[in-house]
Order: structure tokens, then C-alpha cells, then sequence
């Protein structure tokens, strides 16, 4: 039997063996059964650094809704994506399908009417209509008037009637949420809050980065009563443990406790980090097993490949001046560290440098861990950098 390698890194890749979120998934169960059974429960955002796995639990929990009947639609936000079309979109495919019950056309009527209003506010009428019930007139003066959080809560309530009717729990499955703008997070959470308090049947599972409870609380002052936020880190000694052996243990593959511990240690359990190293650890093993060496062996290409490609993809959508910022950081030594700090290994002010870190922020580069305090979104970045500028050299006449 020839053998094949079980690790999967790469962006939102299911892994063999999801290790360590069991938890967090039964509460997320839990929650769509009961919002089915008519009990309002509170919607999630589950946040955490890169390669964490919050892309890998949204999908699971995405298809824990699709066994369970669940309607949903999955969006993933970026910089310079449209939400409010993708929104339109995501209702339109929604109600399409609620409405063919004959018995609740009247209340799909009303809602695809106000979609089709807000349809031709936000998308320029570029948006086609494929709703099949005839000549229906758009709700003019309803999900029209302009002001984005008025018009998002009217057609998500509209749709939420008829889910109501129709027994359906609706739920809009949201990654990268920390790149909507904030008037699109208010309003979706303004629509959120309309829509728990009327008891309609909907539910949002969103994913990003840490600010995203900040900004989500900048908002709104109710945030936390309307999204449970759920931290998710790396995984502890056991867990990492699990992911890194159960995939290899169906094919009669062992490790030694030296090569588990070598890893871990290498990693710091970050599941991404544990399936490049499972992967690489793999083609060096001999005899159905692998022990210190390989795992040592492997660590060059280890490194190698997250510098190709988990890390360096990142590093360059960095302009040459935000370069320059993440090198003070690591110049700072011990992270997190605050802004005063790397202004002086820049040799700057703070005030020159506060729109970089505001632009490092918005591209998902670094985040506030604490008032004044930065560290970087990505799990050992700062090691990246000093690989590939090892004296830290920044061009102190760029930054003035």
C-alpha cells in the first residue's frame, strides 16, 4: 500500500484530524438547535491570529448547519470588496428558495419587493433579478433611502418574516469580517439587534482578526450582548498532539515522543504551523515512523515553505515605509511593544509614524493587544523578518 501524506496546509484546508475545537463546535450546535426550536440566542464571532483555524471552524460549523436543514449563505469580506452587494445577492439566493411555498408567497412578495428597491440603490442596477412570481414593483421609500443601516435591517427583517413562516433558520456564514467598514458593521449589527428583538429566526458566524471585538464594540455599546465573541488560539500540548498523530496513526505511521515535542515546540501549536511541519516531517520518515531526525531534517524545509508562502505573500502587500515599521518592532525586542518604542529604533516621532500603524492595522498586518501596545496578526513574523533582514536595516531618511 503505497502511503500518502495527511497534512494540509494551506488557506481554510479542512486538516485530517480537527483537533481541540470540539467545544467550541458543540456550542455552536447547541445555539443553531436552539434558535430552530424559536429561543433567540446570541450570534458568534470567533476571532484569532493568523493560521489559527477560524477559517477551518467556520466551514465546520457550516456544514454542521447544512446537516441540520439549515439555510446559509457564506461571504468572505475583503479590502476592497462590496458588501452590499454581496449581501443583496446572498438574500436573493436565500429567498428564492424560501418562496416556493404557494402558502407564503404573499410575505416573499413584500420581501423580494424591498430587496428589489434596495437592489437598485446599492448595485446600480447592474444586478439581475431572477425571482420567478411575476412583475413585482420594487418597495420604493423602504431599503432605498440611502442610509445603509436603515436599508440592511429592512431586508434582513423582511427575510426573517418569511423564514419565520416558512420554519426556516437562516444563517450567514462571514470570514474576514474585521475588513468591513464600520458603517457596515453597524448596520449589520443595528439589522441584528431589530432582528433578535422580533424574534426572527437568523443567525451570523463570523471570523476575523482580533480588532474585530474593538471595532464591533466602537459600533455599538450592546455588541456583547448581541455577538458572544470566542478567542481561538493555538492548541494545547495535547491537542497539538492529536493533530499532529491521529492523521498519521490510519496509516500505521508513529511518532516518537522526542519528534512530538520537537514540533510542538516549533510550531507553538498553531494548527497551520503543525500541518506544514506534519507535511514535511512526512517525506523524511523512514520505516512508518517518525523520530527526531526526520522531524529535524524536515525543519529546513519547514522554514522554507512558510517563508515562500504563508509569510511572504503577507510581507508584500507591505509598502517599503510599513516595511520599515515592522522592522523597528522587531528592533524593539520583546513584543508587544508600543508606538513610542518604535519610533525611537526608527528614529522618528510617533506622531510621524501613527498613520502607518493605522494602515498596518487596516491591512491586517499588527493589532492593538492593549491600549498603546502592538504585535503582529501573524504567528512568528517577527522571526521572518529578521530571516530575510537579519541586521534590521531600515532606511531611517524613508521614515522622517
Amino acid at each position: 500500500m503505497n502511503l500518502y501524506n495527511p497534512y494540509t496546509p494551506g488557506a481554510g484546508f479542512p486538516p485530517s484530524f480537527l483537533a481541540g475545537r470540539d467545544d467550541t463546535i458543540e456550542n455552536a450546535e447547541q445555539t443553531l438547535l436552539y434558535v430552530q426550536n424559536g429561543i433567540v440566542q446570541r450570534s458568534k464571532i470567533y476571532y484569532g491570529l493568523r493560521g489559527v483555524g477560524k477559517t477551518v471552524l467556520l466551514n465546520k460549523i457550516e456544514e454542521m448547519a447544512d446537516d441540520n436543514l439549515v439555510m446559509y449563505e457564506h461571504l468572505e469580506v475583503s479590502e476592497d470588496g462590496s458588501f452590499k452587494s454581496m449581501m443583496a445577492t446572498s438574500v436573493q439566493k436565500l429567498l428564492t428558495q424560501m418562496s416556493v411555498k404557494a402558502e407564503i408567497k404573499q410575505f416573499a412578495h413584500k420581501a423580494i419587493s424591498v430587496l428589489k428597491a434596495f437592489q437598485i440603490k446599492y448595485s446600480q442596477g447592474n444586478m439581475e433579478y431572477s425571482f420567478n412570481m411575476g412583475d413585482i414593483i420594487p418597495a420604493y421609500g423602504t431599503a432605498d433611502t440611502g442610509q445603509f443601516e436603515n436599508d440592511l435591517k429592512e431586508i434582513l427583517i423582511s427575510m426573517g418574516v418569511v423564514a419565520k413562516k416558512t420554519d426556516n433558520l437562516v444563517c450567514f456564514f462571514i470570514d474576514e469580517v474585521q475588513y468591513l467598514k464600520q458603517e457596515e458593521l453597524t448596520a449589520l449589527m443595528t439589522a441584528l439587534h431589530r432582528i433578535n428583538q422580533k424574534q426572527l429566526p437568523i443567525l451570523i458566524f463570523a471570523a476575523g482578526l482580533p480588532k474585530i471585538a474593538k471595532l464591533a464594540g466602537d459600533s455599538k455599546s450592546y455588541a456583547e450582548r448581541l455577538f458572544e465573541f470566542v478567542s481561538v488560539d493555538s492548541l494545547k500540548y495535547e491537542d497539538a498532539k492529536q493533530a499532529l498523530v491521529e492523521p498519521a496513526l490510519d496509516q500505521n505511521v508513529q511518532y516518537t515522543q522526542e519528534a512530538i515535542d520537537y514540533i510542538i515546540e516549533a510550531t507553538g501549536g498553531y494548527p497551520y504551523f503543525l500541518q506544514e511541519y506534519g507535511k514535511q516531517a512526512w517525506d523524511k520518515m523512514t520505516d512508518r515512523c517518525i523520530d527526531l531526525n526526520c522531524v529535524k531534517e524536515a525543519r529546513r524545509d519547514f522554514i522554507y515553505s512558510l517563508d515562500k508562502s504563508f509569510f511572504k505573500v503577507r510581507y508584500d502587500r507591505a509598502t517599503k515605509r510599513e516595511k520599515d515599521f515592522m522592522f523597528g518592532m522587531v528592533k524593539c525586542g520583546d513584543l508587544p511593544c508600543t508606538i513610542a518604542e518604535v519610533a525611537n529604533q526608527m528614529g522618528t516621532t510617533p506622531k510621524s509614524i501613527g498613520p502607518l500603524r493605522s494602515q498596518l492595522i487596516h491591512k491586517g498586518f499588527i493589532y492593538a493587544t492593549s491600549y498603546g501596545e502592538i504585535d503582529f496578526t501573524v504567528p512568528q513574523f517577527d522571526k521572518y523578518l529578521l530571516r530575510i533582514n537579519p541586521d534590521l536595516i531600515i532606511d531611517k531618511d524613508r521614515t522622517m
